[in-house]
């Protein structure tokens, strides 16, 4: 004879209620298909255990109004949306329904946990950046040094590989600051959009990097950018693949990913600037640094030139006033005499005989006169 239905589930909730009532249990899982419910403040969802990819556990469960504030006690501390895919320590109870059937209504969220977690992850991955890539990257007085971050940079910063998601604010950000800056500076921008946010995020950026370095452009700096969100939509910036290239990569990348709560693991190995504003006004500033440099060079060629210049026109003014004051009419005007015979100036007496025609020329006349006699002078220089 058959039983009615509801005696075989009075019968499970009977045992299930014997096993379970009054207990609670904390478990760890992820949580999916999450539907939050605001206005009643209820959150449906469903915890499921993975071993690598394959599921092995999976229970229906419920957020009811008097613990709804866990969801918001979360979401304030970690920086991130209680959604999907998030791993979460969380107290729980078991309960059965006639109707509805078995589920775990979810009590607390061990939220220390869930930070810790993701700080344990994120450290494993700097550890293994550091034993496996010891010549790229290296921990120096707490800060990291990577082959990328300790690129020159060129004196001017020109071609710029742009990696960011189309139609995004940091799009929008970063080419508004780079094409308004102040001096007027010109940058020649390639685009490399993909989508930087989400499971796949790391491998795309990835491959954008690896288009980048094969295009044959000698780029003067790549910039990472993407504007405001969440911290597990940054998620992919602590993924080790992703950090590994951008510490080996042989241009200087700069970082701008939106986020001031935290550092990713990629603004590490690259030039951290947090904004996409802010690595496009580093871009113009360091161009200006450029500029700046320039004119003062000119500026000091110029005062040299004029020194120079100075001190020419100065040795100039006197060598025209040893010549003036060397000329006959300042040698005259000092009371000598220029003696000419047969019209020839006088330097060796040898050549003036007796009976000779002298003219002697004084500074406003001249006289003519007979030698009559020459002799000796031992005391010429007695004036």
């Amino acid at each position: 004879m058959p039983i009615p239905l509801s005696y075989l589930v009075e019968q499970i909730q009977a045992s299930i209620e014997d096993s379970f009532e009054g207990r609670s249990y904390w478990i760890s899982a992820r949580i999916m298909n999450v539907k939050k419910y605001s206005a009643n403040r209820r959150c449906y969802l469903t915890l499921e255990e993975y071993d690598k990819k394959e599921k092995k556990a999976e229970m229906r469960s419920v957020f009811w109004a008097t613990a709804y504030a866990e969801i918001e006690k979360f979401e304030r501390s970690t920086g991130q949306p209680f959604k999907d895919g998030i791993e979460i320590t969380c107290r729980v109870k078991v309960r059965f329904h006639p109707v509805y059937g078995l589920n775990l209504d979810v009590y607390e969220i061990d939220i220390a946990h869930t930070l810790g977690q993701l700080e344990l992850e994120r450290q494993q991955t700097l550890d293994r950046l550091l034993s496996e890539n010891a010549e790229h990257v290296k921990l120096v007085d707490g800060s990291y040094h990577t082959y990328n971050n300790r690129l020159p940079l060129p004196a001017v910063i020109q071609r710029i590989a742009l990696i960011t998601a189309p139609g995004s604010d940091g799009q929008r950000d970063f080419l508004q600051e780079l094409s308004r800056n102040r001096h007027g500076y010109s940058f020649s921008v390639t685009e490399f959009l993909t989508t930087i946010q989400g499971e796949q995020a790391q491998r795309l950026i990835a491959e954008q990097l690896a288009l980048i370095a094969g295009s044959g452009i000698n780029y003067d700096a790549v910039a990472i950018v993407r504007g405001g969100g969440a911290q597990t939509d940054f998620k992919c910036f602590d993924d080790y693949a992703l950090c590994r290239a951008i510490a080996r990569f042989p241009i200087p990348v700069f970082t701008g990913i939106g986020h001031d709560r935290n550092q990713g693991i990629a603004d590490l190995m690259a030039r951290e600037q947090k904004t996409p504003t802010k690595v496009a006004a580093t871009f113009v500033e360091h161009n200006n640094g450029f500029e700046n440099k320039l004119i003062a060079a000119r500026d000091r060629i110029q005062y040299a030139v004029q020194r120079r210049l100075n001190a020419a026109a100065e040795q100039l003014q006197q060598v025209k006033r040893i010549v003036k004051l060397a000329s006959p009419e300042a040698i005259l005007g000092r009371g000598f005499a220029i003696v000419r015979v047969n019209g020839n100036i006088v330097t060796d007496t040898s050549t003036v005989h007796v009976n000779d025609t002298m003219e002697t020329q004084l500074r406003n006349e001249i006289i003519e006169s007979i030698v009559t006699n020459k002799r000796n002078d031992d005391n010429r220089f007695n004036l």
